[in-house]
Parts: C-alpha cells; sequence; structure tokens
C-alpha cells in the first residue's frame, strides 16, 4: 500500500533517530495533499530518507509512530505487536486462570492490562482484559480508524480464551475530531463483568467507569497495603471501586472506611465488598469530600491511602498540581496516627518522580510531623515503559511512616 508522506524540517529527525514514537507538529516542513486525520503516514526526513510509519493526526503530537521500518499496517502487523504483547503478559505472569474444582487461590488473576501504548510499540491504544472480555481504548484518531481491524487481530491471538471485546473511548478521542464515536460491543457480548485480581473479586464497570472500568495499574500497590493492613484502622481516600479497601479487609484490618465525592464510586465500593466480605461490619462507605473529611476526622487513621484523580493533567497544570498534591498530604500528614502508614500516590504523567516527591516532602516540612520512606511505588510490569519513551512512566507512589 502506498501511504501518504510527511517530510520533516532539516534537522528534526533526530529524536526518531533514537527510536522516540512521537512526532511533533512543529518538526513538520510538509504534508502530501488530501492527508486525512486518522490516516497511516510514511514520514521522511528533509533529505527524503525514511524514518518511519505511524499515524496522523492534527494536534501538538502529529504523528504516532507504528513502526521505524518501512512496511504495511495490515492484519499481519496488528496480530504480530499483539502476539508479542500477550507474550510479555505471559512471561511475567500476570495471567493466572482458576482451575476447574480447585479451592479458591489467592493466586488468581484474571484482570490485567494487554496492551500499554508506547510500552508496547502500539501509541494511541490500550487493551485491559477483565477475564473473558477485553476492553479497548483509542487515544488517537489512527487506532480509532484500525479499531475493527484490531479486534478482529486480538481475537485471532487470543482464541478461546476471549469471549467479548468492548471499545469505550468516547471520552478518550479528541473531540475536535467530531467522530461522533459511541462506546459498545464490537466482537460478541457478555453479562459477566465481574474478574479476579489476586483471588479477589471486583465487579468492572466498563460501561460508565473511569478509564476501561477498573484501575489495574495498583494491583500490586494494593497487595501491599494488604500487607500493612493487619490490626489497623484504614481510610482509603478517592476509593473509585474500593480496591484497597477489599485488600485491606483481607490483611485483617480492625476497621475500613472507604471515602469518594461520587455517590456511583460508593455504589461500586459497596457492592465489591459484598462479592468478597459479605456482612462483614468492619466497613463503612462515605460519598464526602476528601478535604472536608480529613478535616472532620483527626487521629482516626493508622493506615491511609491517597490516591487521587490527576491534579496536573498537562503542563500548564503543573504548578497548581503540585500545589494540590502538597495541600492533600499536609492533610494526610496531619490527621494519621502516630505511628501510621500513608500511602500516597500521583497519576499525572507530567509530574515526575522528583516533583512528586517534593510536593510531599514540603508537606511533610509543613506539617513538622517526622516522615521516613518505607517504599517507591509505580506501575506494574503489565504497564511497561518504552525505554525510549519516558514520558511513559506516569504512576509514582511513596509509602510513608509517620512518627
Amino acid at each position: 500500500m502506498k501511504y501518504k508522506t510527511i517530510r520533516l524540517k532539516k534537522g528534526k529527525e533526530s529524536s526518531l533517530l533514537r527510536f522516540h514514537p512521537w512526532i511533533f507538529s512543529g518538526a513538520i516542513e510538509g504534508i502530501d495533499d488530501g492527508m486525512e486525520e486518522g490516516d497511516t503516514v510514511r514520514v521522511v526526513a528533509h533529505d527524503g530518507a525514511f524514518l518511519a510509519v505511524g499515524h496522523y493526526q492534527i494536534g501538538s503530537i502529529a504523528v504516532r509512530v507504528l513502526s521505524f521500518e518501512d512496511i504495511t499496517i495490515d492484519g499481519a502487523f496488528w496480530r504480530e505487536r499483539l502476539r508479542k504483547a500477550y507474550d510479555v503478559r505471559k512471561a511475567i505472569g500476570v495471567i493466572r486462570k482458576p482451575v476447574e474444582n480447585a479451592a479458591p487461590n489467592y493466586n488468581v488473576n484474571t484482570t490485567y492490562r494487554l496492551v500499554h501504548g508506547e510500552g508496547d510499540n502500539l501509541p494511541g491504544l490500550v487493551i485491559d482484559i477483565y477475564d473473558d472480555t477485553a476492553v479497548m481504548q483509542a487515544h488517537s484518531v489512527g487506532m480509532h480508524v484500525n479499531r475493527q481491524d484490531i479486534a478482529e487481530a486480538l481475537a485471532d491471538v487470543m482464541g478461546q480464551e476471549l469471549r467479548a471485546i468492548y471499545y469505550k473511548s468516547e471520552t478518550t478521542l479528541p473531540f475536535k475530531a467530531n467522530l461522533g464515536q459511541e462506546n459498545g460491543f464490537i466482537l460478541g457480548s457478555t453479562d459477566n463483568n465481574i474478574a479476579i485480581e489476586n483471588g479477589l473479586k471486583f465487579h468492572i464497570d466498563w460501561l460508565k467507569g473511569q478509564k476501561t472500568g477498573f484501575f489495574v495499574d495498583q494491583r500490586e500497590n494494593r497487595a501491599l497495603v494488604e500487607r500493612y493492613a493487619h490490626g489497623r484502622s484504614v481510610l482509603n481516600m478517592f476509593c473509585y471501586t474500593g480496591g484497597f479497601s477489599v485488600y485491606a479487609m483481607r490483611g485483617g484490618a480492625r476497621m475500613v472506611h472507604s471515602v469518594d465525592s461520587s455517590a456511583k464510586a460508593i455504589e461500586l465500593t459497596k457492592a465489591n465488598m459484598e462479592l468478597n466480605f459479605p456482612c462483614d461490619d468492619r466497613h463503612e462507605a462515605y460519598c464526602e469530600d476528601a478535604f472536608k473529611y480529613l478535616d472532620e476526622h483527626d487521629d482516626t487513621y493508622d493506615l491511609m491511602i491517597l490516591d487521587p484523580p490527576a491534579f496536573a493533567k498537562h503542563r500548564k497544570a503543573l504548578r497548581n498540581g503540585l500545589r494540590g498534591y502538597t495541600r492533600l498530604n499536609v492533610k494526610g500528614l496531619q490527621r494519621i496516627r502516630h505511628g501510621g502508614i500513608l500511602f500516597t500516590f500521583s497519576c499525572s504523567q507530567v509530574v515526575t518522580k522528583d516533583n512528586f516527591r517534593e510536593a510531599v516532602f514540603t508537606a511533610a516540612a509543613q506539617t513538622g510531623r517526622r516522615v521516613r520512606i518505607l517504599h517507591q511505588l509505580h506501575q506494574p510490569a503489565d504497564h511497561p515503559i518504552n525505554i525510549y519513551h519516558p514520558e511513559g512512566e506516569y504512576l509514582k507512589g511513596l509509602v510513608l511512616y509517620v512518627e
């Protein structure tokens, strides 16, 4: 297939020669006539030398690179990339199916990320697996245009392990593209919305929930909360579906309180708690503002989880976002009991590890509490980081011991 061509300005190919998968609009000298958003394009240097094949999009990131080889993007390409992503997940041991007629097992895990954008050399594409359902999300017009081919390739790769593919991209595609996208099944269908994470059951709200319906990226950090929960009074702030709360309950917490400003999130939390710990009076859930709740509950908890939504979604919001993280951690550090353990996170891609650590340091200094760092946390192995794309490292966390 002959693709239209994008030519770069002289000297602007250096990042591509280092295999960075983004081409910014300012690097472009010219494009072929008739090029449309979402087209697959060839990118060449100023002298015409081939550089990459990728998806064209109007905006700051003009091309997301699919290959640094001059190849055709077809069904064979999608199958090869998806098979490699699947092989990685098998290699890291994140796919652990239940054994028929076996007793419940902490080790069972049917919830994982299969494709993590640039981390799997498929920029603009996310696929999460929930038991036998894949939830596919496009973050670029090109991936949206190719959604059916990708779904068919995914079905080929996973075979009988997959019953349905749900496409959920209404809120992730650029609104200016006017694609008229609606969420829905694009292959098969299912009424089963329960998946297992480390032996715990969760309802997955892929219809209306955030991201693909569940925060898969916190799996290992939830397991760490479980290790520390025994005998403690736990507060899970910004609880969403209650993941940290369910793990804390299994860890033997004395009391677990889940808080979120969303009534829908509180409903999901209660449903997930009922799945795993029916009629267990150690847990209560509250629909309240985080800062107000912390102000009203001093010296109540000795294990806190602060996992807010992204306070800075783009660089212009970085300064205010860091102030938000400082303010939230001041509240947490002020209210936690002596000898308490605080899990605190940022999922803002524009906030670096150093940015976040400085914000938490500032909070500790303002409170005057003595604080030690026990763990530095990050995204799990099924959310890999392309070594040529450091921007893919988005999840940061610290576990603090507060004297």
